[in-house]
């Protein structure tokens, strides 16, 4: 959807607090045994920290490794939305694991398991995050980039 390096920033800025906010927002509920109403304010104490590395990720290992990756799955010929599923869900299979191993080393105390909770982090978070990717934060930040950009 972008098309000028700008507008990428912007979608990546958007797409990573989307992505990252609801995450924190379902690892504290796993954490507390439940979601609450007071999980959504306890997640901008972590987003400032994830948000950024996030984007960075994102925008300087995860982006052209994904599209590679989809494209070995789909050809530019293929319907949009095929191409379009196909690069959301390699950047979740690149993000989970990287931003499940910060998450680990920087909330969790792991010591010497860090191997096992990181696995188990990206286990418990991979399903959620490619759900949240697919039908809610694609779809609204697509949305909200295309109000914000629409051709006039």
């Amino acid at each position: 959807m972008p098309k000028t390096k700008f507008q990428n920033v912007i979608f990546t800025l958007l797409m990573a607090f989307a992505m990252v906010y609801a995450m924190i927002c379902y690892n504290i509920a796993i954490n507390r045994g439940g979601m609450m109403n007071e999980v959504f304010m306890l997640a901008f104490h972590e987003v400032i920290i994830m948000w950024p590395v996030a984007f960075v990720l994102e925008m300087f290992v995860v982006e052209r490794l994904a599209k590679m990756l989809a494209f070995r799955l789909v050809s530019p010929d293929d319907k949009p939305i095929f191409i379009l599923l196909a690069i959301s869900s390699m950047i979740v299979c690149l993000m989970c694991p990287m931003m499940s191993l910060v998450a680990t080393i920087l909330f969790q105390n792991p010591g010497k398991e860090i191997i096992a909770l990181w696995f188990q982090t990206t286990v418990l978070n991979f399903p959620m995050a490619l759900c949240w990717q697919i039908f809610f934060a694609g779809p609204l930040v697509r949305l909200i980039f295309r109000t914000i950009f629409r051709a006039k």
